[in-house]
């Protein structure tokens, strides 16, 4: 029956090599998105960006504060619930 199962299957293969690449992906985008290192990097960068008039104030406050609520996000996430 194993045999016969897996013969069956194989044509299967190929899609579900593509969805646990898709998975492994998605997981370490969102790793990397929610890296508090990235997001203090991006808070910095964001900052920079004001500085060197880039963006006005409104712009910088409203990123600062998404990145800002990531990361404290992340670590409310850890403890309490």
């Amino acid at each position: 029956m194993g045999l016969f199962s897996g013969l069956l299957g194989l044509p299967l293969a190929p899609l579900k090599g593509v969805v646990w690449i898709a998975e492994k992906l998605g997981s370490e985008a969102d790793r990397q998105m929610n890296d508090p290192a990235v997001l203090r990097a991006k808070i910095d960068e964001v900052e920079r960006a004001f500085e060197r008039g880039e963006i006005g104030e409104a712009e910088r406050d409203e990123q600062q504060e998404e990145l800002l609520g990531r990361l404290v996000g992340r670590r409310g996430g850890d403890g309490d619930g």
